[in-house]
């Protein structure tokens, strides 16, 4: 993007293109998308039905992968719960027994 000139006040007036480039690319990372995939996505943007066919294939990527980083943090959850019931357990040390159980895992 090209950064126009500054104004007397020393602000800078962008276009209408640059708004909507910076908000796509804003919607982009909120959908998970990388700094290099919404470039990807930015290039395919002025292709034809190629670049659509390119556009949802780095998508369905992108939603296997949110899938898998579901799956781990479901998995961590479930752990974490676990261990807490452990926190209603008796320290025989004084020690805590979370503590002592990711201490042993590491």
């Amino acid at each position: 993007m090209r950064e126009p000139e500054r104004q007397r006040s020393g602000y800078r007036s962008y276009g209408d293109d640059s708004v909507r480039l910076v908000r796509f690319i804003k919607r982009a990372q909120e959908l998970g998308f990388t700094l290099a995939e919404i470039e990807e996505l930015l290039r395919l943007a002025s292709g034809g039905p190629e670049s659509c066919r390119e556009v949802r294939t780095l998508a369905t990527a992108k939603v296997d992968d949110i899938e898998r980083r579901i799956a781990a943090l479901q998995s961590m959850r479930t752990s974490l719960l676990t261990l807490v019931k452990t926190c209603g357990r008796g320290g025989r040390r004084r020690r805590c027994p979370l503590i002592e159980t990711i201490e042993e895992s590491a």
